[in-house]
């Protein structure tokens, strides 16, 4: 079972020990809101808006219904097989109108597709998105209840969505290394492993109470993921002086660029906390910036 902290969009897991602060991820979109993706400017052949389906106002006869009220219609077959789970990270195309034609919302306008995790959208996405595969192309009729219900500022009653569905991302698999350090790891006295993956570009690395953003993923040594910035699709963003020893000590190795995968002893992570993954830990860790020396 994933012991990821949260089921909201992106809250990340707590590597803190003790007292310390959660880190929290950079730039945290709205949660339970389809993704509303930075414009892009100067794109003359990008169209203002783009005119609603004549069924925007009603389900056909020949949409599937299911329990919940969700209708949907299926506009372009797909390539793939997987369906995403409830909890999965897709990328997508998509524009949303209101029952009398007004279009609200546009990923196909802004030129740009939006990647979020079902659990983060609103509730007729997550259940949408799970009936779809790669390639496919859907129109799903929303019911105001499972869409903003009725909130002031968003768009009222039903909603109506035609989306491409153009990616799952595959979460992170456990390196084949997960159980133990190899022999040529990297070891420091505190017992700490690692091994550079990728080189860095920069040259300066970060000190013990610096502010880094990062990529990373994490496992026990079952090889069970408990939790993944990259399966978020967001980088985590905290001070070295917050968070376990074993990621206070093992960032301080790397460069900004640099991949690495740290094996951390148990009383370097968690120490055996309950509701905290137990053991040794495995990250792989991208460090992307140094914030703040």
């Amino acid at each position: 079972m994933r012991l990821t902290l949260s089921a909201a969009l992106v809250l990340a897991l707590s590597l803190t020990a003790c007292d310390a602060e959660t880190p929290q991820p950079v730039d945290e979109p709205p949660r339970n809101e389809v993704e509303k993706t930075t414009e892009v400017p100067d794109q003359p052949d990008a169209p203002e808006s783009i005119p609603a389906p004549e069924d925007v106002a009603a389900a056909p006869e020949d949409a599937s219904v299911a329990p919940s009220g969700l209708a949907s219609k299926v506009l372009a077959a797909g390539t793939g097989v997987d369906h995403p789970g409830p909890t999965t990270q897709v990328e997508v195309h998509y524009t949303g109108w209101t029952t009398d034609g007004k279009m609200f919302d546009s990923s196909v306008v802004r030129g740009r597709p939006a990647k979020f995790p079902l659990n983060g959208v609103i509730a007729g996405w997550t259940e949408g998105l799970q009936l779809m595969v790669e390639g496919e192309k859907r129109r799903l009729w929303i019911p105001e209840e499972m869409a903003y219900g009725g909130k002031p500022g968003r768009p009222a009653g039903m909603l109506v969505f035609d989306v491409e569905l153009l990616s799952i991302v595959k979460p992170p698999q456990a390196p084949e290394d997960v159980a133990a350090a190899p022999a040529d790891a990297e070891k420091t006295a505190s017992g700490l492993a690692s091994e550079v993956l990728e080189a860095g570009t920069g040259a300066a690395h970060p000190a013990a109470t610096s502010v880094v953003e990062v990529h990373y993923s994490g496992w026990t040594t079952d090889g069970e993921m408990f939790d993944s910035s990259v399966e978020r699709g967001q980088t985590a963003k905290f001070p070295l002086n917050r968070v376990i020893a074993g990621w206070t000590e093992g960032l301080q190795l790397m460069v900004e660029g640099e991949k690495r995968r740290l094996w951390i002893p148990e009383e370097m992570a968690y120490g055996g906390k309950p509701g905290r993954p137990a053991g040794m830990l495995v990250f792989d860790v991208e460090l992307v910036k140094i914030v703040k020396q």
